[in-house]
């Protein structure tokens, strides 16, 4: 029920502003096509989709941890993540095969545009002593992965409601053939790197 309610907050609060889809259409394609010339428009690449994972590893023994995070990341994407559930038993953590212990979402079109402003806009500039993202999270294919060690640097957080300090893994899955074109296509969306 929370979570319906997150959406349609969300929905009234972040009316679909695709600022970014229409930089990627005006500026960032022609740009891109003259840099690494692109014989066909098709060939640019873009961002297919982020996907945003949380790992809870303290569901194991509270049930209830699940649900704080389920909510967070609704109101932070605006969208209901999905639970995801230990792929093999570990005694060592108490974990069994089947348990839940983390939850993700994947965001695609606009609310992914959407999310991507607001995380290079508002999010990443109110981290403490922020210098720039790291260079190393590229996989080698095109895509990157970004890890947050607190979600209270999304607006959309309230801190009195917060239970737990909980990082996150944000991943950037482009259509990019090399990470050189991925980190040229993040860099022209206002990604802000660490300077080497």
């Amino acid at each position: 029920m929370f979570v319906k309610n997150a959406e349609k907050n969300y929905r009234k609060e972040y009316p679909v502003l695709a600022r970014l889809k229409d930089l990627y259409k005006k500026d960032i394609v022609p740009a891109m096509q003259e840099q690494f010339s692109y014989k066909n428009v098709n060939m640019v690449p873009k961002v297919e989709k982020v996907v945003i994972n949380v790992g809870v590893g303290d569901a194991v023994q509270n049930s209830k941890a699940l649900e704080s995070v389920i909510s967070e990341i609704a109101q932070i994407s605006g969208q209901k993540p999905i639970i995801t559930k230990a792929k093999k038993s570990i005694s060592t953590y108490k974990l069994r095969e089947g348990m839940p212990i983390g939850v993700k979402v994947t965001l695609r079109g606009e609310r992914m545009y959407e999310f991507m402003d607001r995380l290079i806009n508002t999010a990443l500039p109110r981290v403490r002593d922020f210098k720039g993202i790291s260079n190393n999270g590229f996989d080698g294919r095109g895509n990157y992965t970004l890890g947050i060690k607190e979600q209270l640097i999304f607006p959309e957080i309230e801190y009195d409601k917060v239970e737990k300090m909980r990082g996150m893994n944000i991943s950037f899955i482009t259509t990019a053939k090399s990470d050189e074109e991925a980190k040229e296509l993040l860099v022209k969306f206002g990604t802000p790197f660490a300077k080497k």
